[in-house]
């Protein structure tokens, strides 16, 4: 599976990377133009990432401008739908419109911060991504 962790704190970061470095090739983006560079790189070379993990605060460019570039750049090349990669929208906004909008740019799953590894492996799995849990 290759992975894209979006997020701007460090910290953040570092314990995605824990959490997913078993289940694949891990490649970190830490603000939105940064993802949407490294989104375009992979489908180009034709390694497209299978799941995207995008905080909805981001410098530069905000997780959900950075969720719909990404939808629009999938579906220049006629993925769209299923056939897109997963994307997993992280954040520590509670509120029904972040929310609520996320879902109208095609995320499939949501998380609130702060995010567990049991949270997350269980978000992925109902994706119908591959998960491997040794820990």
């Amino acid at each position: 599976m290759k992975i894209l962790i979006v997020e701007d704190d460090v910290s953040g970061v570092l314990l995605l990377k824990r959490y997913l470095q078993d289940q694949g090739e891990t490649v970190i983006a830490m603000d939105g133009v940064k993802a949407v560079a490294a989104f375009l790189e992979a489908r180009d070379s034709h390694r497209p990432f299978d799941l995207i993990c995008l905080d909805i605060m981001l410098p530069h460019l905000g997780g959900q401008e950075v969720l719909k570039r990404i939808r629009s750049l999938e579906d220049e090349v006629g993925i769209g739908g299923s056939t897109g990669c997963k994307v997993i929208l992280l954040t520590a906004l509670r509120d029904v419109e972040s929310i609520t909008l996320s879902f109208r740019n095609q995320r499939e799953a949501h998380l609130s911060k702060p995010i567990s590894k049991e949270r997350l492996f269980r978000e992925i799995r109902m994706l119908g991504l591959p998960v491997t849990d040794d820990a």
